[in-house]
């Protein structure tokens, strides 16, 4: 049976907002991470590619909001209402227009405050408070501490912050997972297909790192001349469109939505998302070759250059997106040639004097490949195969958990949901 639990403003509840302070320091080489809005994702903080402050300014902006574990960082413009919770150990500074919300731990226990600020109710007072303006809509810290939310009782909050945080923690540990094992994959093109490392090593009369006697028995001793310069000796040249074939999405405007079962629309924005929630819908009356499945390779050609294992469930493979695939090679070799390419593809659409830059299939055709003989191409298989697996793999599980807490969590701060049930 649902519960309905009582409601308490953020004050009430013994959650303090601290504002930070209204200046950008200079960006350090080394230092502190320095959140700006960009880095609230999902509940989380995104601190790749994240700007620096020395320590002296570090100290300086942190006097008046010093972040702490368990601590709600609120972007307050640009997408008001975004939240992302303060991880054990680190030690940041905030950027304009971000706020702290603080739990004193009388009534709301700290690592529930990033549960809280994520519900349906959240929402909702969001929408009443916020402030539409010219530029961006806001809104005002004196309004924040009156928001109005349920409040299970302390020990519901521990239950429901527990269950919650394991599915998050699960979905956080995939994704660190994936980067080790990205980074493994592309060290292991580069040494294989760039550096030539296995060849060089037995040039040098070493034996080649990392591998076992029979792969590397297949590596050849010798460079020879070639369109690309010195290349191992028996590896063949082709270009990319003579290793994989590149599939071109179609205009699914021609493809409307109807009464009967539709599929969401793969589009560049979906791509780089690696989801189709909000996406447009189809109708599934296209070819199918144009479905495009957990695991396959999508390369968009147009606008935002982007190669990607794609994992956000079936969809439909919009226009200016490419799926890549070979009946004769392995998933990582032709995902790994085509990543390996795309700086270069970037460049080329930079230089394009259009609205949208892109490439054409004649820069597919420029680009150089090296191939190894099949039964070296099938030893390299053996060890880069699960390494890819298993990213899709933890992709299509983090999704399914990803919606589990997703669904949960509006049930679960409603009171529709009891731990009771859960546990029943």
């Amino acid at each position: 049976m649902a519960v309905e639990w009582k409601r308490a403003s953020l004050r009430e509840a013994g959650v303090s907002l601290i504002d930070c302070d209204h200046r950008t320091p200079p960006a350090a080489d080394n230092g502190y991470p320095y959140i700006a809005i960009p880095q609230l994702k999902e509940g989380r903080l995104d601190l790749s590619d994240i700007r620096r402050i020395s320590s002296e300014h570090f100290v300086e902006w942190t006097r008046k909001a010093k972040p702490q574990h368990h601590d709600v960082i609120l972007s307050r413009r640009c997408n008001p209402g975004e939240t992302a919770y303060v991880p054990a150990g680190l030690e940041c500074a905030l950027g304009q227009n971000l706020v702290l919300l603080r739990s004193d731990g009388t009534k709301v226990f700290p690592p529930f405050l990033r549960w809280l600020v994520r519900g349906p109710a959240w929402w909702e007072q969001i929408g009443t408070f916020i402030n539409v303006g010219a530029v961006f809509d806001s809104l005002k810290c004196a309004d924040i501490p009156n928001f109005r939310l349920p409040l299970p009782p302390l020990a519901d909050q521990k239950a429901i912050a527990h269950i919650l945080g394991a599915l998050d923690d699960k979905i956080e540990l995939n994704r660190r997972m994936n980067a080790t094992l990205e980074a493994m994959a592309r060290t292991l093109f580069q040494s294989w297909f760039v550096d030539f490392d296995p060849i060089r090593a037995k040039l040098d009369g070493h034996k080649p790192a990392g591998l076992d006697s029979a792969t590397a028995a297949l590596f050849p001793a010798h460079f020879e001349e070639t369109a690309l310069g010195h290349t191992p000796q028996g590896w063949e040249v082709r270009t990319l469109d003579k290793i994989a074939h590149y599939l071109n999405g179609l205009a699914l405007q021609k493809f409307p939505p109807s009464d009967d079962p539709t599929l969401p629309v793969i589009k560049i924005a979906q791509l780089r998302k690696g989801g189709t929630a909000g996406a447009d819908r189809c109708n599934t009356g296209l070819p199918p070759e144009y479905i495009v499945q957990d695991g396959d390779v999508l390369f968009s050609w147009s606008g935002s250059l982007e190669v990607e294992l794609w994992c956000g469930g079936p969809g439909a493979l919009n226009q200016h997106l490419f799926k890549v695939t070979s009946p004769e090679f392995p998933k990582w070799f032709y995902y790994l040639w085509t990543r390996y390419h795309l700086d270069e593809f970037r460049l080329i659409a930079a230089d394009k004097a259009t609205t949208m830059g892109h490439i054409q299939r004649g820069h597919l055709a420029a680009a150089r490949v090296l191939v190894p003989p099949p039964v070296l191409v099938k030893a390299m298989n053996r060890i880069m195969a699960p390494l890819v697996d298993q990213i899709i793999a933890n992709r299509v599980q983090s999704r399914t958990l990803a919606t589990l807490r997703d669904t949960l969590l509006p049930k679960l701060l409603s009171g529709d949901t009891t731990i009771n049930q859960l546990a029943s």
